[in-house]
């Protein structure tokens, strides 16, 4: 595996690690759930992409790392409608107008851990 691959899954792992935490938080803060839940997702998208010298743009759109990684990791294409819907969380609950509730935070956390099991197969991770 690459060194970048590798710090892409590290970073990942961490945005993971915050919205488990921040989850189990008596008054736990649902909008930054959301947001590490997709930035998560995000980031092991990427290392996918980046394990395979795939060209990615900077951009948060879950849609378009997916639309890259369906044919390299075919387990993602079960969940595409859940990687669509937690997209929006990248920039939406980040400003005012826009609550995330708890029934979205669980969504987004469990689709997260989702994506970092098919990521941790792919790679042969698996603990």
């Amino acid at each position: 595996m690459k060194k970048i691959t590798e710090e892409w899954l590290k970073k990942a792992k961490k945005d993971l690690l915050v919205a488990q935490r921040e989850m189990k938080e008596k008054e736990a803060v649902y909008d930054a759930v959301c947001f590490h839940s997709q930035q998560a997702v995000e980031k092991f998208l990427k290392a996918i992409l980046q394990e395979n010298e795939i060209y990615f743009e900077k951009t948060h759109d879950l849609e378009i790392l997916y639309e890259k990684c369906k044919n390299i990791v075919p387990e993602v294409q079960k969940i595409k409608e859940k990687l669509v819907e937690l997209s929006s969380y990248a920039v939406e609950v980040r400003y005012p107008g826009v609550e995330a509730t708890e029934e979205e935070a669980k969504e987004s956390l469990k689709t997260a851990i989702i994506v970092e099991k098919i990521v941790k197969k792919y790679f042969n991770l698996e603990e």
